[in-house]
């Protein structure tokens, strides 16, 4: 399993020093989210300035680019980053693609496989010469003259992973993509008996094997080396677990353990803005599903242990993950690497 870390700053003069002590410090890839930010400008910063520690989108939001700006943007930064670039897809939820982002939402699903698969035939164009002929519900592609075709490079496979909750977009990552990002709020359970069946429904489908995708995520961590740090760290947890629970998406993560009732209070008690009410919901049971607990230098190999098989990537979630001034960091980074 390799041990990844997320992009805390998005400061884009500050990113070439960020990105040279990730790398020092021994992390496997460097993912980049799309929140406050554009995900892939620091990224484009960050690979003129290292030269192993892979790179990616966890996530980019699709819908509201076009398939051909994704394929320019993924296409500049494998050539910038000698193919250490994962890009990463995700849907958002219908409210954030009509009122922040002001797109249609439509068969989120169906769309997001048209999506990758426009993307491959763009590919192909540009590094072998194929005929732009992409024809699709959604998208159309076959336009592509020399004034605007970029060319080969030396790294053209390109990764895709999207971002799943749900066993129908599970299954599309297994057809058409290379891994799944799977959410932050997941379980051992979750993974063993919901998704990889999806994802390997779909790996069946396009005639590949397990080793052929990767499943990548960041874990909820306890982590502390006092009992302060770790009844802090507790706290956080059950309230991110608390926000995502109360939410109708997640339903399939909390079904899987019988607690899908807790769905409807929880989201009661958001609406009232009762913050520390959802917390209490939330019981040590729960946070022990979906957690792991441990001091820096066990909770690396805790990790491991857990997901053993599950996994192929993951990090620490970011409103937990240690600063990289944390001195407990190299050890903790070296024992999951060891």
């Amino acid at each position: 399993m390799k041990f990844d870390v997320g992009m805390l700053t998005h400061d884009l003069k500050s990113i070439p020093d960020y990105a040279r002590r990730v790398e020092a410090l021994g992390f496997d890839c460097l993912w980049s989210s799309e929140t406050q930010h554009d995900p892939f400008l620091p990224l484009a910063v960050a690979a003129t300035v290292t030269s192993r520690v892979r790179l990616g989108t966890a996530i980019a939001v699709a819908f509201p680019r076009s398939p051909m700006i994704l394929a320019h943007i993924a296409w500049d930064l494998a050539k910038a980053s000698d193919g250490r670039f994962i890009l990463g897809l995700g849907t958002q939820v219908k409210g954030h693609n009509e009122r922040r982002f002001s797109v249609k939402f439509e068969s989120p699903g169906p769309k997001m496989r048209e999506i990758v698969q426009a993307l491959r035939a763009i590919w192909d164009c540009w590094q072998n010469g194929t005929k732009l002929n992409f024809k699709g519900r959604f998208y159309r592609f076959d336009l592509m003259t020399p004034f605007f075709n970029p060319g080969p490079v030396a790294h053209p496979r390109i990764p895709v992973y999207i971002a799943g909750v749900n066993q129908h977009m599970c299954r599309i990552a297994g057809e058409v993509c290379d891994g799944l990002h799977v959410h932050p709020f997941n379980s051992p359970k979750y993974l063993r008996e919901y998704v990889h069946p999806a994802v390997e429904e779909g790996l069946r489908a396009s005639g590949r094997a397990r080793a052929d995708f990767a499943y990548a995520t960041s874990t909820f961590a306890v982590v502390g080396d006092t009992e302060q740090e770790l009844r802090q760290a507790r706290q956080s947890v059950r309230q991110q677990i608390a926000f995502y629970a109360s939410t109708r998406t997640y339903e399939p993560v909390l079904a899987a353990h019988g607690w899908q009732d807790l769905t409807p209070a929880l989201h009661r008690k958001s609406v009232e803005g009762d913050w520390k009410g959802m917390a209490d919901l939330v019981t040590d049971e729960m946070v022990d599903a979906f957690a792991v607990t441990g001091t820096y230098a066990t909770i690396g190999g805790k990790i491991k242990e857990r997901y053993a098989g599950l996994l192929d990537r993951t990090s620490l979630y970011q409103p937990w993950q240690p600063g990289l001034d944390d001195p407990r960091l190299p050890k903790l980074v070296k024992e999951f690497n060891g």
